[in-house]
């Protein structure tokens, strides 16, 4: 009898146990080295959009996030290792990582642009890019789309391993330009001193090759992970906070078609 008793008290204690968002946090691996996604304010706190959404997805979820800073070529290692359980830092969904990782739908959409000095022509064709020198951020979709598309036509790819870097190369006159996300460069670069006499010159890049299907959120294969988060991104698209953050950051509707 005493034992079928402590078989009854010990299922109870199974059933009454936390569940998974109550005793493990979600460690989500950002980059902040990418305003007005990710930065670091002048107290050392990670803030910006992706920080926000990450913060109301875990609020959704019922569950406490863990920011773990890391140089965006790392982080999908990361992610493998277990360092982390999602990457929540602007990562565009490309048949190139979903070899990778899995992806939740994605969370906005935004095109890629390049910036050079105010007043220079650059055609659709781009040949006006032989012998220049482009920075991009190292591992990132437009390092790849410089590489195939930019350096057949002439152009010279310089990796770095942040944007800011590639930033005070750019107004230093180290390059002639850079490519990246038109958000980040308009209010990252553009907006700034440092940014005065540059502009966005050229078509905007949309190649579903390069640029994917939007910006998700990566998680390892086959992770029931990925399908908590498009439940909460969904809940925050519909309850509004989604919007609340956006209006925070962009005077327009980031999320995309």
């Amino acid at each position: 009898m005493k034992k079928l008793v402590l078989l009854g008290a010990l299922a109870l204690s199974v059933l009454s146990l936390p569940t998974f968002a109550d005793e493990k946090p979600l460690k989500i691996g950002i980059e902040a080295a990418y305003p007005p996604f990710a930065s670091k304010a002048p107290d050392g706190s990670i803030v910006g959009f992706d920080y926000d959404i990450g913060n109301a997805l875990c609020e959704e979820m019922k569950v406490k996030c863990v920011w773990v800073e890391q140089e965006f070529d790392g982080l999908i290692p990361a992610l493998k290792v277990r360092k982390i359980d999602a990457i929540l830092s602007s990562m565009s969904i490309t048949e190139d990582r979903k070899k990778s990782v899995d992806f939740t739908n994605k969370y906005y959409n935004t095109p890629a642009r390049l910036v050079m000095k105010a007043g220079t022509q650059v055609s659709e064709g781009l040949t006006e890019l032989k012998g220049k020198n482009i920075g991009v951020q190292r591992g990132s979709i437009h390092e790849r789309f410089a590489r195939e598309v930019l350096a057949p036509l002439g152009a010279e790819i310089k990796p770095y391993g942040s944007q800011n870097e590639i930033y005070l190369d750019v107004a230093a006159g180290r390059l002639d330009g850079t490519v990246a996300d038109a958000t980040l460069l308009d209010d990252g670069f553009l907006k700034t001193d440092a940014g005065k006499g540059f502009a966005f010159v050229g078509p905007a890049f949309t190649d579903v090759k390069y640029f994917g299907d939007g910006v998700g959120i990566a998680v390892r294969k086959g992770d029931a992970l990925k399908d908590q988060i498009n439940t909460a991104i969904a809940a925050i698209r519909e309850n509004g906070k989604y919007k609340q953050i956006q209006d925070k950051y962009f005077a327009f509707d980031i999320y995309g078609k």
